[in-house]
């Protein structure tokens, strides 16, 4: 155990270099562009790429982690395949993505028009192909990372961010706010040749494409489909808030933005770090059989959350107006920017723990099998108490009526998920 939390520790230190550097990317927006159009533009055209990131690259590589324990094939011919059938999808789907831009930023993004509707098109296909860098890098975490290579893994999310941000201001005075969406790609594709080069010199696994299937990654899309839903269900929160803001006033949807990137700040560094190690073991452990370690992981788990995320959320909470000062109030952050922003930070605080908490006891899910109980339960929070909370609030409380809307429904989650689990498993 002390081995287990060593790596954690590690893990957790490289992975808060990151975020900090992620986060210091978007208040460097705030300080150069506000809660302007230009701000909205920036943040509705990383949005669509983002999700296909984290959903589809998540869900493939916590299947591919799945199947890789419980196979008893050739684990060089099945990581080959893999990595193909990855690849292929991820080209296929962006360069698809890419031929209907406008149509799909017209779907989702109506009210966008002139000056606002050229910026988030030019930067949509900026950062639309780092979508293919970026899922086949988080497959390859997923391969080092069961493989005990958790350093390399974290050390490429700390290049994409460093790279990203550098790019990003560097070239704003000649590209304006473009630079980010170049900052977006060169970061993506820098830090996908830093993981292969990774890959390849821990001499594991070929990553040569061979173009035939198996039973075994047909397993492992089975086991992906159902976690590329539920994953799509939990990103849509950061879809419906730029879809329910747009409908706002002016500054709304970065002021969201902002509000949501700092609280999820502190509960990202920790899930991060806690799932890029426990996932891996927890897969082996029940393909051990081992019950009496997973049910000792979850409720350790569980005590840290409460214990490093009471007091965040009590912090946050109280002291929202000073601290969301500290961290945006400079440049053209003004003080309607604060105004608009720091009422919807403070009720986001509150979703700390039950965001953080629904994506680790998730992962007990995965590793048992169990893809689609999550699903049902986050298409009824996300879609149903989300919506509804957020439309019956809206009039009143403006764009804080969203961030209420992702407290109760990630809370209503929790209960589900935790309730589940303790009937289903003892857990």
């Amino acid at each position: 155990m002390q081995k287990f939390i060593k790596i954690i520790g590690t893990v957790a230190v490289i992975n808060i270099i990151a975020r900090l550097l992620g986060f210091f990317r978007d208040v460097i927006i705030g300080y150069q562009y506000g809660t302007t159009d230009t701000a909205n533009a920036i943040v509705v055209a990383y949005t669509l790429p983002n999700f296909i990131y984290l959903v589809l690259g998540g869900a493939l590589t916590t299947a591919f982690i799945s199947v890789y324990h419980s196979s008893a094939q050739d684990k060089g011919l099945f990581v080959r395949r893999s990595f193909t059938s990855v690849l292929t999808t991820i080209i296929l789907l962006t360069v698809m993505i890419v031929l209907f831009t406008d149509p799909i930023l017209q779907f989702f993004f109506k009210d966008l028009d002139g000056e606002s509707w050229q910026m988030v098109r030019q930067l949509f296909l900026w950062m639309m192909p780092s979508t293919i860098f970026l899922v086949l890098a988080t497959w390859m975490s997923g391969l080092l990372n069961i493989n005990g290579f958790f350093t390399l893994s974290s050390i490429a999310v700390l290049l994409y961010n460093l790279l990203f941000l550098v790019i990003g201001v560097l070239f704003t005075s000649l590209t304006g706010p473009v630079s980010y969406g170049i900052g977006a790609f060169i970061a993506a594709v820098v830090m996908g040749g830093f993981l292969y080069i990774g890959v390849r010199r821990t001499k594991l696994y070929s990553l040569k494409p061979i173009y035939s299937s198996s039973p075994d990654v047909k397993q492992m899309w089975r086991l992906a489909l159902p976690i590329i839903f539920g994953g799509a269900t939990l990103q849509f929160y950061f879809i419906m808030h730029r879809l329910v803001a747009a409908g706002l006033e002016s500054g709304a949807i970065s002021a969201v933005n902002y509000a949501s990137k700092l609280t999820g700040f502190p509960q990202a560094i920790l899930m991060t770090a806690v799932t890029t190690v426990i996932y891996p073991l927890l897969s082996k452990k029940q393909g051990e059989g081992d019950e009496k370690t997973i049910r000792s992981l979850y409720r350790k788990g569980m005590l840290y959350l409460v214990a490093l995320l009471t007091p965040a959320t009590i912090i946050a909470y109280f002291f929202a107006d000073p601290l969301f000062r500290l961290v945006f109030g400079h440049g053209n952050f003004t003080e309607a920017s604060i105004a608009l922003t720091v009422p919807i930070f403070k009720v986001f605080t509150l979703s700390m723990f039950f965001l953080a908490a629904n994506t680790y006891v998730t992962r007990f899910y995965y590793a048992k099998g169990n893809s689609l109980i999550p699903v049902i339960f986050s298409l009824v929070n996300v879609f149903a108490v989300n919506l509804l909370v957020t439309y019956s609030l809206i009039d009143e409380f403006g764009a804080t009526a969203i961030a209420y809307g992702t407290v109760i429904s990630a809370a209503t989650n929790f209960i589900m998920l935790a309730c589940y689990a303790r009937w289903k498993w003892r857990l």
